[in-house]
């Protein structure tokens, strides 16, 4: 195998299979050699363990429970696609043929949601499992499916369950993948039934990583113990409305009838009278905590589909008929989130053989392995695709424990609790209590040591109760509460207009998500769906809350109906990209007090306005290339000051030059954009990481600072060494749009404080930018002659900007000739953070890539055909299988597969055929 891939090396699709065949044997080749060489715990494992898993991808299968035979078709890339003539066969054998591809991803996803990892992987896992029972998602998925859901959702749930069971019959651990295969080295484990329940959980696990804005409610709480209140302001700066534009540009909240109107009157759509809500960033007074400890515990728990619930973004877009070359819709989605190993994202057709009351579904797009439906995509009538909207879903508050109760109201109430008993792989099993709140809320708190040291330290007000002890930490989270977002993904999938797909979308409970639309017949449209909570005023969510007065509980929602939309606006174009929903001047309501800032979204806005501005149409190809659009903002607005700094060292001065008619792009190899990034990287470092409290800045990075909270007298040349707490891909500053905002907002403010650095042993003080520009610049010349050699002519932003794809679970945690055999990669990559083709990094861990584009669609609503699509990895889960990464290397390359949707189109693209028979 390879163990080094670059964008360029790939395979194009299409190409006889005899190729994949010599490659994959190659790959077998090399497991056999490590393993017969004394690895994988002196085991030997033959070819046809690694054989023995892959799918079945012709010929015929019977299953019992079909009523009717089913066709599964896949192309060249093992994309399959279904054929059935009910409802319930189409689901069942969506699972069926999942379950093939992906079932130790689909096992290990549910697992997780159901706090059960120790099953699986031993006592290492047992406080995630603490947390994640805590938290109770499969609880409350149960509840969905017990009292929630609809009767035909359940049905196809069922249905789906019963197809993954088909594919598990008689299969023991090494039949179904190779990571069984290892693990029956160290544990007795065997896969269980799967149930519908473990389906539902799994959106708990996406509203999870798509929660909002908690990650900025602890970090403003973290700043307090370093930073004063306009210095927090400072770091987190108004959204900028007047530059970049938020998504519904047209209509107004109308105060009269209370609901959104496309056109209707603003009348009091600024004022908050009657809404509870201010508007307000302030924190209510005193209520600013060290939460190092719950971000501690925060970061253990797994990902689902995101980083951790941070810098999550996505972009979508919508071009109407007006402004293209067909006449009809083009719609754009590339979400962005954790690169993983396989793809979160399963590729997918489900086709009724004939549209009926008896098979209503004849759609195709992305879902996720263990799920039935489309999650994203398009049917015969429509095309939908989803950003992250933001909103803030999510608030902490601190309670007060007195005896076996908490204080609420000047009174003492009793906790709900539950007994919950994790079974541990070759271990004894532990038993947990978890305690709520009547209204749900689980104490956070009890299951860290140091999320007890936060409540020990939380400052409060005077007229707080006595904090005894501490405060414990509780969490309030639309997602703990049962809803309907399952329903929802059915509804959509049979929508045929903007009518039931608007309805559809009321179902979408959480997460929230921007939804935008396009249908066959020219219309184009975008909605916020979500079950959104209204706040008492003077609470606006940004930090943690007292949970002994019931002002600060959650008021309700706002309703459905009073979310903001757009349907054919007069621009002709729609785009999202985690900017701010809605002017602030426009809604009563407050959605959020952290959008995301809008670069990337106003550089769309900005591409398609000068492509229409300039008398053009715009094409299918021309959606691809501005998904890629590698441009830097930041560059635009730092590189001009960056060259006026006149350097006196011949080498910081040679790389100085490689910004001299940079055209800000971030290309692979691009020399420019490594310096440029570089310095970049170390202006945040100096201008403000190196400000920040330990709790934010990156583990193993030490510095000397004031002490702080001394016992002894007052001594303002007291120092202390402090070591810095975060994981690389999660510290601060990170470098993402909200840091532009910071500097663009005092860029011009040459003597402004957060420009001025003390004088060390080492180096000298700065007091303007140019000074503190300068030392970055010295400072990142060496950097990258450390990291890539001190001749510049061999540098490349994509020697530093690399991709590598690991499996989620034995490839970063099991042993190393393990990991090698599971993971793939580095690629080099362009983009970078905040740009169109935002391949993430984080500024003060690295420029690793931390997460990705995890998909690329085109939808082309004049001729479903010439859709275009790519995943991030392959289809199969199977480490050796030709369609593990089959994608990967044209995903890097910015290319994209055709989308065959027809039936004439699907036969011409089908290489295998498989008949699952009754």
């Amino acid at each position: 195998m390879p163990p080094n891939t670059t964008a360029s090396s790939g395979q194009k699709p299409g190409k006889s299979g005899r190729k994949k065949g010599r490659k994959a044997r190659l790959f077998l080749i090399v497991l056999v050699l490590a393993i017969i060489g004394g690895i994988a715990f002196g085991a030997y494992w033959s070819v046809s363990t690694v054989r023995a898993s892959f799918p079945q991808t012709k010929g015929s299968i019977k299953l019992d429970g079909l009523s009717g035979p089913v066709n599964v078709k896949r192309d060249g890339n093992g994309i399959p696609q279904v054929y059935a003539s009910s409802d319930e066969d189409l689901f069942m054998a969506q699972g069926f043929v999942q379950a093939q591809d992906r079932f130790y991803e689909m096992d290990v996803r549910r697992h997780m949601t159901s706090g059960r990892l120790s099953e699986m992987f031993g006592k290492g896992q047992v406080k995630n499992d603490e947390f994640l029972r805590t938290l109770g998602w499969n609880r409350v998925a149960q509840k969905e499916y017990d009292t929630k859901l609809s009767a035909s959702t359940k049905k196809h749930l069922q249905a789906y369950a019963k197809g993954v069971n088909a594919y598990l019959k008689g299969k023991d651990g090494k039949e179904i993948s190779l990571e069984y295969a290892a693990l029956g080295f160290s544990n007795d484990y065997t896969p269980q039934q799967w149930t519908p329940v473990d389906s539902v959980a799994w959106l708990k696990a996406m509203a999870w990583d798509l929660r909002g804005n908690m990650q900025d409610e602890i970090d403003r709480s973290l700043m307090t113990s370093r930073l004063g209140p306009k210095q927090i302001a400072d770091l987190y700066p108004e959204y900028p409305y007047s530059r970049n534009k938020a998504i519904v540009q047209e209509g107004a909240y109308d105060s009269v009838t209370g609901t959104y109107a496309r056109t209707g009157t603003a009348s009091g759509a600024s004022s908050t009278a009657g809404t509870g809500l201010t508007g307000n960033t302030e924190a209510p007074a005193g209520f600013q905590s060290q939460l190092s400890g719950l971000y501690d515990v925060l970061d253990k728990v797994p990902t689902a589909v995101g980083v951790n619930g941070n810098g999550i973004g996505s972009n979508s877009w919508v071009v109407s008929g007006s402004h293209t070359i067909t006449g009809k819709p083009l719609l754009a989605n590339d979400p962005h989130l954790s690169a993983s190993l396989p793809s979160v994202w399963y590729q997918m057709g489900l086709h009724c053989t004939a549209l009926s009351a008896k098979c209503q579904y004849d759609v195709a797009g992305y879902t996720f392995a263990g799920m039935p439906g489309v999650v994203i995509g398009h049917n015969q009538d429509i095309a939908w695709g989803m950003t992250n909207s933001g909103v803030d879903v999510t608030d902490l508050y601190l309670e007060k424990i007195t005896g076996e109760g908490y204080e609420y109201d000047g009174k003492v109430r009793p906790f709900s609790t539950r007994k919950e008993t994790i079974k541990v792989a070759g271990g004894a099993s532990k038993t947990i209590v978890v305690r709520s709140t009547e209204d749900g809320m689980p104490l956070l708190s009890d299951r860290d040591d140091e999320l007890v040291k936060v409540g020990k330290k939380a400052t409060v007000d005077a007229g707080a109760p006595d904090r005894g002890d501490g405060y414990a930490i509780a969490l309030r989270w639309t997602a703990l509460d049962p809803g309907n977002s399952m329903d929802a993904v059915f509804e959509m999938d049979k929508a045929s207009d903007w009518t039931e797909f608007r309805k559809a979308s009321t179902s979408f409970d959480v997460p929230s998500q921007n939804l935008v639309y396009a249908d066959t017949e020219g219309n184009i449209g975008y909605q916020l769906p979500g079950r959104i909570p209204t706040r008492a005023e003077g609470d606006d969510g940004s930090l943690p809350s007292p949970g002994w007065e019931s002002k600060y509980r959650w008021t309700g929602y706002i309703k459905q109906s009073a979310l903001p939309y757009e349907y054919n606006p007069k621009r002709g174009y729609i785009v999202t990209a985690n900017q701010a929903v809605v002017d602030k001047d426009k809604y009563p309501y407050t959605l959020t007090t952290d959008w995301g800032y809008g670069t990337r979204s106003q550089r769309i806005n900005d591409l398609i306005e000068s492509k229409i501005n300039g008398g053009g149409k715009i094409s299918t190809d021309d959606m691809r290339q501005m998904q890629l659009d590698n441009s830097s903002e930041i560059a635009k607005l730092i590189v001009p000051k960056l060259l006026k700094i006149d350097v006196a060292d011949p080498d910081v001065r040679q790389a100085q030059k490689l910004l001299e008619g940079w055209d800000y792009t971030q290309d692979s190899d691009s020399a420019a954009a490594a310096y440029f990034n570089a310095t970049w990287r170390n202006i945040l470092k100096l201008a403000f990481g190196n400000k920040l409290p330990k709790e934010l800045r990156v583990k193993g990075q030490c510095l000397n600072v004031d002490r702080v909270d001394t016992t002894g007298p007052a001594d303002a040349d007291q120092k202390v060494r402090e070591c810095g707490e975060r994981d690389a891909d999660q510290a601060q500053p990170d470098g993402g749009d909200r840091w532009f905002e910071v500097v663009r907002k005092i860029i011009n403010d040459e003597k402004n404080d957060w420009w001025q650095l003390p004088k060390t042993r080492t180096q000298k003080a700065t007091d303007t930018r140019d000074e503190l520009f300068g030392r970055a610049l010295r400072d990142a010349r060496w950097e990258l002659t450390a990291k890539l050699g001190k001749d510049i002519d061999t540098w490349s932003w994509g020697r530093l900007h690399r991709l590598f794809l690991k499996n989620q679970t034995l490839g970063t945690e099991g042993p190393r000739f393990l990991q090698y055999m599971l993971n793939r990669g580095p690629w080099k990559l362009g983009g970078g953070e905040a740009t169109v083709n935002a391949t993430g990094w984080n500024a003060a861990g690295g420029y690793g890539v931390v997460w990705v584009p995890s998909m690329r669609m085109v939808v082309n609503l004049g001729d479903l055909d010439k859709s275009k699509w790519i995943n991030l990895s392959g289809a199969s889960g199977h480490a050796y299988s030709a369609h593990y990464t089959d994608q990967t290397d044209l995903w890097a390359k910015g290319e994209l597969l055709p989308w065959a949707f027809s039936d004439k189109a699907v036969d011409k693209r089908t290489s295998d055929t498989l008949v699952l028979e009754p």
